[in-house]
């Protein structure tokens, strides 16, 4: 595991806080690293901005708030709009294709990956998994640790009469990432500013 700084953001409801737990679980507790996370949100308790600032490293994290984050997962227009010019040049920025149109990023070498997270939960029964199926797609697209050790994180998370449910999400998500890496992230500025992947 390398130092990361990492920014997840989307709206309240879609599980946003569980999905950076999750990533930072995994670093720390089954991977052994170490891992801070800070967390924002609006009053609503649904529907209002909401993001959360993660710092993965193999040593101690002495400072817990991000400058420059390495990725970024957005999952809503608001939050493209407000952080995605924060990513740092020829960082990943991972999108939820439905909800987010990426365009007008002041941002050199962008890789963007993008996949319909909240379809692939209501296919699979429930559209509040969306954020496990984006932590698997996060999971595959960076790398950044074991798929197991995600896989074992989400499991850790969730209630045991939803464990099932989530693990095929985890799936999903994971396996739409691996198919998304084949084919290759679009660079900003190419003629297309958004990356489907159908």
């Amino acid at each position: 595991m390398r130092l990361t700084e990492i920014r997840v953001a989307g709206f309240g409801g879609q599980g946003v806080i569980m999905c950076a737990s999750v990533i930072g679980r995994a670093a720390s507790i089954v991977e052994n690293g170490y891992a801070t996370m800070c967390q924002n949100f609006g009053p609503e308790a649904r529907g209002g901005a909401c993001s959360a600032q993660l710092i993965l490293s193999p040593e101690p994290v002495l400072y817990p708030y991000i400058t420059n984050p390495d990725v970024m997962v957005l999952m809503s227009q608001e939050a493209y709009g407000k952080f995605a010019k924060g990513i740092r040049p020829g960082g990943t920025l991972l999108v939820e294709q439905d909800l987010v149109r990426v365009e007008g990023l002041p941002v050199e070498n962008v890789k963007v990956f993008a996949i319909p997270a909240t379809r692939i939960a209501e296919d699979l029964g429930k559209r509040m998994v969306s954020n496990i199926v984006m932590t698997g797609f996060f999971g595959a697209v960076t790398g950044l640790m074991e798929r197991e050790s995600l896989r074992q994180a989400v499991e850790d998370s969730v209630p045991a009469s939803f464990a099932e449910l989530n693990r095929k999400a985890f799936d999903a998500g994971y396996e739409y990432g691996l198919k998304h890496l084949q084919s290759g992230a679009l660079e900003l500025g190419e003629e297309d500013p958004v990356a489907i992947s159908e």
